[in-house]
């Protein structure tokens, strides 16, 4: 249970940290519109801390690392939170900054981006086969 409660704790820190970067960064450089930068913050707290609350919560009555889904989400999922989270991040800078890409770059960020929403999402898909698994115990 403390690894888990460490991980939403990391995914936290990681969210504010994305907040305040993106208000500072926004408003050092006068940018008003809308980026990628704002939906770090949510993505991070939602994905990252809130999932690990309730991974927590079930790893508090149960061993979840003797199942083998659970296992492969832990790894998997985290790897795609994070690519995810760094690819809104560039994509937002780029956007405040004005910056102009080639069409490869611009499809190499979505490109990734992508990989890590897959990742993500195939992560939650495990985890919901691995507390079906608890349930059927």
């Amino acid at each position: 249970m403390k690894k888990y409660l460490n991980i939403s704790l990391i995914y936290a820190i990681a969210a504010m940290a994305g907040g305040v970067f993106y208000r500072e960064f926004t408003k050092y450089q006068s940018y008003t519109g809308a980026t990628a930068l704002g939906k770090v913050h949510g993505h991070l707290f939602c994905l990252g801390m809130l999932t690990f609350l309730v991974v927590a919560l079930y790893g508090a009555r149960h061993d979840l690392q003797k199942i083998k889904s659970f296992r492969v989400f832990l790894w998997l999922y985290n790897i795609g939170v994070v690519l995810t989270a760094i690819m809104l991040l560039i994509r937002g800078v780029i956007q405040v900054r004005g910056l102009v890409l080639s069409a490869a770059a611009d499809a190499s960020i979505s490109g990734i981006a992508g990989i890590g929403h897959i990742f993500t999402g195939v992560g939650i898909l495990l985890l919901l086969l691995s507390f079906r698994k608890i349930a059927k115990n």
